[in-house]
């Protein structure tokens, strides 16, 4: 989620930050002050808003919903976050129940870590409230892969869908396999210990045989994402520049995918890491999808809006383990090298002590005739439209933990 820092200068002021830097304030009803009416102005030409974020935090989905409530007088057609398009279609399917919270608890304590992010109170919270606000066509779209403990509700799936029974008894041994696993990693907490790590290239290459016999076009379906998700997390620890890219382009192939399916162009908002979301190459080395949608939009004519959020301290969520609660870490964010560069840009204490948010123009730095101060202050400005931060992050929690 980090913006490379350059060599030296990291504190250094651009020419016009002043100008470009307004005041917000983000509550229940939305966002106010004059860095809202930016906001407003700017989502009004947008059919493409990406928010790139700092994962699980209390105060970024309240910023999501006031950005949600100004997209839907134009219009918002789904929200896209990253999960993977199954979990997509389980947390969609009770967006709008008024026992959303229990069901999916419900499903993440059979299936511990069957997926990321919208398992976080806070992160469900805003989807269903920008549900409400947009109305019955509005859907949640999941463009990544499915997360580590997927598998076992992978495998429900697929025996839902009938297959044959060739297919069947070669999904029934792999699910016994997964089911052992699981308990295996409840026990430690360790993701290392879960079915997609254990499991080997001939187990699945014997039910894929299985699945082709007379398994179906869907389960088919469900077995490749499965596949895909354990090659892209195994290549995290063989060759991480290369995972990286295969599941970029798998977040590109899926958006294309949903793009395909609608009779006409979307408004689409997007919620990912930070890392993803920014336009040229960031800070992996790569074109990640941030960049596919600003390509898509230039080839289409119209607006895409890039935003990173991230706070100015506070304490982070971080993975806790299988099926257990988030870790709780303080952090500054300047104490980090990778952000000495938005020193400046970061509300004071006043701000801290007001709640008010500060929000920078970086469109209107990339038209000053002074250069900018730093390479990190040049790679900001031209990965994303606006820089939002927070005077303070707390942590949100998850849903369905033992």
């Amino acid at each position: 989620m980090t913006i490379p820092s350059g060599p030296a200068q990291e504190d250094a002021v651009p020419v016009g930050l002043d100008a470009a830097r307004a005041t917000l304030r983000v509550d229940a009803a939305g966002l106010h002050g004059a860095g809202a009416a930016i906001l407003a102005e700017a989502i009004s030409s947008a059919r493409y808003v990406l928010i790139g974020e700092d994962h699980l935090s209390r105060e970024i989905p309240a910023f999501t919903l006031g950005i949600c409530r100004l997209m839907v007088p134009d219009g918002l057609d789904a929200l896209a976050v990253e999960i993977g398009p199954e979990a997509a279609r389980l947390v969609d399917a009770h967006l709008r129940r008024g026992d959303r919270l229990a069901r999916l608890a419900a499903v993440l304590t059979a299936h511990p870590d069957a997926f990321a992010f919208q398992n976080g109170r806070d992160e469900s919270d805003m989807a269903a409230a920008c549900a409400a606000l947009a109305g019955p066509d509005f859907q949640l779209w999941g463009l990544d892969q499915e997360f580590l403990g997927a598998p076992g509700y992978l495998f429900e799936q697929m025996r839902a869908a009938r297959p044959g029974p060739i297919a069947r008894a070669a999904i029934a041994r792999l699910a016994a396999a997964d089911r052992a696993a699981t308990r295996r990693a409840i026990a430690s907490g360790a993701a290392g210990d879960l079915f997609l790590y254990h499991v080997d290239d001939r187990q699945l290459a014997e039910t894929d045989a299985a699945i082709l016999h007379d398994g179906g076009a869907h389960v088919a379906a469900l077995f490749d994402a499965l596949c895909e998700t354990r090659a892209i997390y195994l290549g995290q620890e063989e060759d991480g520049r290369a995972s990286n890219f295969r599941r970029a382009r798998l977040m590109q192939r899926t958006l294309l995918r949903y793009l395909a399916a609608r009779p006409r162009p979307p408004r689409l908002l997007f919620k990912f890491g930070a890392v993803h979301m920014g336009k040229g190459i960031n800070e992996l080395g790569q074109r990640d999808l941030g960049d596919f949608v600003a390509e898509h939009a230039r080839e289409e004519g119209v607006g895409a809006l890039h935003i990173a959020v991230y706070g100015a301290r506070g304490v982070r969520a971080l993975y806790g383990g299988v099926g257990r609660q988030v870790r709780h870490q303080p952090f500054v964010l300047t104490d980090d090298a990778d952000y000495a560069w938005l020193a400046p840009a970061l509300p004071s204490a006043a701000d801290t002590r007001t709640g008010d948010w500060t929000l920078i123009d970086l469109r209107r730095l990339r038209t000053t005739a002074s250069p900018l101060p730093s390479p990190a202050w040049r790679d900001a400005v031209h990965r994303y439209d606006l820089v939002v931060v927070a005077p303070e992050l707390t942590p949100s929690s998850l849903i369905g933990t033992r």
